[in-house]
């Protein structure tokens, strides 16, 4: 797809970005068009200039994200450079832009005592992404805590939406518009007696123990059904350990696929 780009950006898009260099799992094939914007106005910017029926795909570090090898048509944004902002706002207030990786959400909260908020500990990827898909890990969820959020719409317009705009279930949210993307969330949590980092490490360090941490894997793959787990049906099947040439069912954690350096998708 060949895609009109102002002349203020077109040195600074790539096109046939292979998307195997930005996912977790180690494959993609190319994006039509792939952006990494400077700041916020920046995005804003790129985002007024694109055709309106231009496809507009939004990447953070690249995890819970399968890529065919056929890749992507139309715009890849990688935007978690330019959200960073985290900070703390009022008593019990926090305030992070989509691009912020959840685990530096938790770390932070403990350090102003705000929680809870260490169960982001165990999301490998950034807020937006938390917020799109309401992920949890260990019993806690995003958007329990949210507030406000702060969206873009395809031409590149900001606005505001409080939380009660969104429903939201496992691993899910009914948005009230389909054409716009999270920039950022303020989010409400309560005090905590003291700055204690005890709990969020025992929770990494389970993670650790379970979970097979630094393979090629997008994080945990399926869904649980109602009163099961993906894993032990998984498992129940025979299926640990499975292999379709470079693909494997993980042998520590049965809903964790592998890339083992050739799959392919």
């Amino acid at each position: 797809m060949t895609l009109p780009i102002a002349v203020e950006f077109a040195s600074r898009v790539r096109y046939d970005e292979p998307m195997s260099r930005h996912t977790t799992w180690h494959v993609g094939g190319p994006a039509d068009v792939f952006f990494q914007p400077r700041d916020r106005a920046d995005l804003l910017a790129f985002c007024k200039q694109l055709p309106s029926t231009t496809p507009i795909h939004w990447l953070g570090l690249g995890s819970n994200l399968l890529v065919r090898d056929a890749g992507i048509r139309g715009v890849v944004i990688a935007a978690h450079a330019a959200l960073a902002t985290l900070e703390r706002r009022g008593a019990n207030a926090v305030y992070a832009e989509s691009g912020v990786p959840c685990a530096l959400i938790a770390r932070r909260c403990i350090d102003w005592q705000l929680g809870p908020a260490d169960f982001f500990a165990g999301i490998p990827g950034t807020l937006g992404g938390a917020l799109a898909m309401n992920a949890g890990a260990f019993g806690g969820e995003t958007w329990p805590h949210v507030r406000i959020v702060e969206v873009i719409d395809r031409h590149g317009n900001e606005r505001e939406r409080a939380a009660s705009e969104y429903t939201f279930g496992y691993r899910h949210i009914v948005a009230p518009a389909s054409d716009e993307w999270f920039l950022a969330a303020q989010f409400e949590f309560q005090p905590l007696p003291a700055n204690d980092r005890q709990p969020m490490l025992a929770m990494l360090a389970r993670r650790k123990a379970s979970q097979p941490i630094g393979e090629w894997s997008c994080g945990s793959t399926f869904t649980n059904p109602a009163g099961d787990h993906a894993a032990r049906l998984i498992e129940a099947a025979g299926l640990k350990g499975y292999r379709i040439g470079g693909a494997m069912v993980s042998r520590k954690h049965a809903n964790f696929l592998i890339n083992t350096g050739t799959a392919t998708a």
